[in-house]
């Protein structure tokens, strides 16, 4: 069964991380789609636009298939796979991490780089204030307002977050339900005499 869940950070986070002149500035970011990586890595590169090399990881949704690594320039697999090893270690996703370095004139080897990047990442990501997050369905459902009472009583039973509601001689409210409970949740509201359950995934864009 796959997850409904995920944790990531709360919000943004930096860290350091310096060997043999070298600086490694490390920021973490939660994020929900690669819009919003394209904009934290462009806004980074636009910032830090004197650094020798900025590299980043990334990963997205709870399966752990999406993500991206990127070493900018550095020796293949010494800086994005690092950063993605600690992103896995600290079992975060919806998360980018981007470490810029400046180069400090001497060279630290395959190994040396591996753990700057691992290091870097691993600074910011202990300082970071970790969330746990549901992956939720929504769904509207139309009933006439004599209904209201048992709609309501199950909305509450059930800890349904309420999207949108529109009450009238037919009422129609948009709901959300963590994505597991989504069965067994539109079920209870058919078996309702008067209850029209719509699913609003399948109005969703490819």
């Amino acid at each position: 069964m796959q997850k409904d869940f995920y944790t990531t950070i709360k919000q943004q986070v930096e860290g350091i991380y310096k060997e043999k002149g070298s600086k490694f500035l490390s920021f973490a970011f939660p994020v929900e789609s690669e819009d919003d990586i394209k904009v934290y890595i462009d806004d980074l590169k636009k910032k830090y636009y004197d650094a020798r090399h900025h590299c980043y990881a990334w990963e997205l949704g709870p399966d752990g298939n999406n993500f991206r690594m990127n070493d900018d320039g550095e020796p293949s697999g010494t800086a994005g796979k690092p950063i993605l090893g600690q992103i896995h270690s600290f079992g975060l996703t919806n998360i980018l991490v981007v470490v810029v370095r400046y180069f400090g004139g001497v060279k630290l080897g395959t190994g040396g780089l591996i753990q700057a990047y691992k290091a870097a990442t691993a600074d910011a990501l202990e300082k970071a204030e970790q969330t746990e997050c549901t992956i939720d369905k929504s769904f509207s459902i139309r009933f006439p307002y004599d209904l209201m009472n048992p709609v309501m009583r199950v909305i509450d039973e059930e800890g349904l977050a309420i999207n949108a509601q529109k009450f009238e001689e037919k009422c129609r409210m948009t709901l959300a339900v963590r994505e597991s409970k989504f069965e067994s949740i539109i079920d209870r509201f058919r078996k309702s005499y008067g209850i029209e359950v719509i699913d609003n995934s399948q109005f969703r864009k490819a």
